[in-house]
């Protein structure tokens, strides 16, 4: 076979031609069933390395030409597979390896998954005179569980607790639920979800 692309970031068994890569676009867009961005897009490819950002790129712009995708206008700039593009990831998705197509979505489902859980469990970081205030906001998507503010002395802090509390504010809540309540079974099945 015949390669027609940059492999330049491709790692051993990405895509190294032009139509595998377009078909896997139309594929990831078709199997997530909703719109991305186009940066998240590039993140989910990139980060299996399989396919380089160039290419990636290139691919999008001729899907969008050929009427397979469309990307809305503006800020978001999601990007949305049209029935054309539905088609041809109906058609040409056994052409791709499974593991990539795995792999693909997989990425795909834990963005979406992350997106929604940031969404949904807001983290306002606030300066003040000694440092940073950040409020952690525990929700189930339709109303506040919980809201906690921290201290931390620097920027570099508080960003590490709001990342470290989009991981799982489900077990944060879960923790402080414990000790409020007295529940050592709480309490002890938060922990092990901590450590495992």
């Amino acid at each position: 076979m015949e390669y027609d692309t940059f492999t330049a970031g491709v790692g051993p068994g990405g895509l190294r031609t032009k139509n595998d890569i377009r078909v896997l676009l139309c594929y990831l867009l078709s199997s997530v069933g909703a719109p991305l961005k186009q940066e998240d897009i590039l993140s989910i490819l990139q980060q299996y390395d399989l396919a380089n950002y160039f290419e990636i790129m290139d691919a999008l712009s001729d899907l969008q030409k050929k009427g397979l995708i469309s990307v809305e206008q503006g800020a978001s700039g999601l990007v949305n597979i049209e029935p054309l593009g539905q088609e041809v990831a109906n058609q040409l998705d056994v052409t791709l390896p499974i593991s990539i197509r795995e792999k693909t979505v997989a990425a795909a489902m834990n963005l979406l998954a992350r997106a929604k859980r940031e969404q949904e469990n807001r983290v306002e970081i606030k300066k003040n005179e000694k440092g940073y205030s950040v409020t952690c906001h525990v929700s189930d998507g339709e109303m506040d569980l919980m809201t906690f503010t921290l201290y931390a002395p620097d920027l570099y802090q508080a960003r590490m607790i709001k990342r470290n509390f989009h991981r799982e504010p489900g077990i944060v809540y879960r923790v402080m639920l414990a000790a409020v309540t007295g529940s050592r079974d709480l309490a002890a099945e938060a922990l092990r979800k901590i450590t495992s």
